[in-house]
């Protein structure tokens, strides 16, 4: 299994593999991986005759310092799982300075409006991180599909709006939430839970669930009341955020149109570990 911590080798390797008909595929993660994460290598390897995958804790997203280092980092768990999955996936385990060359410091992006809702709302400065680093991390790889979860779907949109915007030649995919057997959208701050919070938080799949159902047949503020009443009485959870938006936009729905699309958002603090999921209204 190929493994680089610096781009200038995982560079000159690619460029001796990739021939005239193949193509890469490329998932970045920041480790600690789950199946979720595994299920994206699964289809980048489907669908692509070599796949990457990039495991880095990258500092500029988090606007907490705290949350940066809680952050797990299991590199050599890591490693072991995604061997098992296809030995000729190939690793980038790049350091800080490999990635920013001593300049930890975000670009400033415009994703029309896009980074103002929900997650920008709560974690200034967020998106124009994960800009910085996916935009790197696409010209070193230089893949031709890049695979992201629709956990993140705020996430998804922006860095195809960044990829359109800088007009890079990678096709972006959205894959399926990977869930819990509770629900639960499986993600690497979950491993933080204890047993008891982590089945109790099927509630905020449950929720969605029944906020989807709500929506068939109220407007969208009954159903963001509603929600608000379901976490008020809720001892465990602390509700950031519940939101009904135009999938295209972000923007906050305020009276439903039939020509567009709705999804779902939720943000909820457990003990300080926070947990996002979504849901499509269709």
């Amino acid at each position: 299994m190929p493994i680089f911590y610096g781009k200038v080798a995982l560079v000159e390797f690619l460029n001796s593999v990739k021939s005239t008909n193949s193509t890469i595929g490329f998932v970045p993660t920041m480790g600690a991986l789950h199946q979720g994460h595994l299920s994206l290598m699964q289809q980048s390897l489907a669908e692509n005759q070599h796949t990457v995958v990039s495991i880095f804790v990258n500092p500029t997203q988090f606007n907490n310092a705290e949350d940066l280092e809680k952050y797990p980092r299991t590199l050599e768990e890591d490693t072991k799982k995604i061997t098992q999955l296809d030995p000729n996936i190939i690793i980038y385990a790049p350091t800080v300075d490999d990635i920013y060359e001593g300049k930890v410091t975000s670009q400033d992006f415009d994703f029309d409006g896009l980074e103002n809702q929900m997650e920008g709302k709560f974690r200034p400065g967020h998106f124009n991180g994960v800009g910085t680093i996916v935009k790197r991390l696409f010209e070193i790889v230089s893949p031709d599909n890049a695979y992201f979860g629709e956990k993140d779907f705020q996430q998804l949109q922006i860095v195809k709006k960044m990829v359109s915007k800088n007009h890079l030649n990678v096709k972006i995919i959205g894959c399926n939430i990977f869930r819990e057997t509770n629900g639960l959208a499986m993600s690497s701050r979950n491993e933080r839970l204890s047993a008891e919070e982590r089945e109790k938080a099927s509630i905020i799949y449950q929720t969605l669930l029944e906020a989807k159902e709500k929506f068939k047949t109220q407007d969208c503020n009954e159903v963001k009341n509603w929600v608000n009443t379901i976490f008020e009485s809720n001892d465990i959870f602390d509700l950031e955020y519940f939101e009904i938006a135009d999938e295209e936009t972000l923007i906050p729905c305020e009276k439903q149109s039939k020509d567009k699309n709705y999804r779902a958002f939720i943000a909820v603090f457990v003990n300080n570990i926070r947990l996002i999921d979504t849901i499509s209204l269709k």
